[in-house]
């Protein structure tokens, strides 16, 4: 009996340890990185959570989570796009409440109903919905968009609150739209596999009675494997407030964004993947 019930607590242990809320991507999800390989430490706020990012017992993506300012840093994720329905369910992450809760994404109906969870202790470690109802002149703006995506689930996983940003309505309609729609396709001509991350920078200004953070930058980086000997990269940015995508080598983002952090030299992806 005693091995019995060391068995059972020893299969627990286990069962925690593979939480969807890691320690490391590297140990986790490394697969949405190139040569396995994320972005450096440069970008990684004072409270982190590293979510791979699971639905329907697989990972789908990555995600750097700051849960002081409640938004993601950035999302990482292989560009594999694909006509489908646009998802309208949106979901939360339970581990960031603790590693005893489900290790996939679920509703926040879920959570309160079958889980004995109060919205008010959901609310304490990530954005919930009530935080962008009611919002004037922004959207929900997903890093991560669904029609990078090729089938329901994998749409479906980047409908977590954890995976978007308050972005301004006219940039994430208009220049923004444009480049994850028409210039990603052109850019990706000839392209093996297409890693991308998708990242925001931290703003002065807040949503939801200062919950949740409004960016000041949005921003996008991929890395292209053309062949085993060939690669190319290229990345974009935006200021949150205007509706104007410029395009910029990976190089020219990583010193934007080093300039912008103000500490060490970012790296987005593994040295070969080139910078000019």
């Amino acid at each position: 009996m005693l091995l019995l019930l060391l068995l059972q607590v020893s299969a627990s242990c286990l069962w925690l340890g593979r939480s969807e809320v890691v320690t490391s991507f590297e140990s986790s999800c490394p697969q949405f990185f190139f040569r396995e390989t994320p972005p450096n430490e440069a970008l990684e706020p004072e409270s982190p959570a590293w979510i791979c990012q699971r639905y329907k017992n697989q990972y789908y993506f990555a995600t750097l989570y700051d849960r002081n300012r409640r938004i993601p840093v950035y999302s990482a994720y292989l560009y594999q796009p694909a006509p489908g329905r646009r998802p309208k369910t949106w979901r939360v992450e339970p581990q960031l409440m603790g590693p005893a809760y489900p290790k996939t994404m679920e509703r926040e109906w879920t959570l309160l109903n079958y889980f004995n969870v109060s919205l008010e202790q959901l609310s304490k470690s990530q954005a919930i919905s009530q935080d962008y109802k009611n919002l004037t002149g922004l959207n929900r703006g997903h890093l991560n968009p669904s029609s990078h995506h090729p089938d329901s689930s994998s749409r479906t996983a980047t409908f977590t609150l954890t995976n978007i940003v308050p972005q301004d309505e006219k940039l994430n309609g208009g220049a923004w739209k444009n480049y994850e729609q028409q210039t990603m396709i052109k850019r990706t001509q000839g392209c093996n596999t297409t890693y991308v991350v998708v990242g925001a920078v931290p703003g002065n200004n807040y949503i939801a009675k200062g919950r949740v953070n409004k960016p000041s930058y949005i921003w996008s980086s991929a890395c292209c494997e053309v062949d085993t000997n060939h690669r190319k990269a290229w990345a974009v940015i935006a200021e949150n407030d205007e509706n104007e995508v410029q395009l910029l080598t990976l190089g020219e983002l990583e010193d934007v964004l080093t300039q912008l952090y103000g500490r060490d030299q970012v790296s987005l992806f593994d040295s070969d993947c080139p910078r000019e």
